[in-house]
């Protein structure tokens, strides 16, 4: 396999103060490990992180930005997913 054939990954980094993974960007490695070490070297250079996730893009599936409306629309009416029904104390982080 020549590396124009290695798989394209998708790379994600939750830094020293974030809660959340984030999109860094791309690679393309010839598998899971490789990823994962060219995605510290990449996007980890300057020690900004202390978690990375790999995953192969053609394993993402997400939802379109033109179907935002309809696909988004029916938890509107679900009133009892939305956290109003009750006060958070000032001591919990995060919410």
């Amino acid at each position: 396999m020549s590396t124009r054939d290695w798989p394209l990954y998708e790379v994600f980094v939750r830094g020293r103060r974030g809660l959340n993974h984030v999109h860094v960007g791309s690679l393309h490695a010839a598998d899971d490990a490789m990823a994962l070490r060219h995605a510290r070297d990449v996007y980890t250079r300057r020690s900004e992180g202390v978690s990375i996730w790999v995953v192969r893009a053609d394993a993402v599936t997400a939802s379109s930005p033109d179907e935002k409306d309809p696909f988004f629309a029916p938890s509107g009416d679900k009133v009892y997913r939305h956290p109003t029904f009750y006060e958070l104390p000032d001591d919990v982080p995060h919410i």
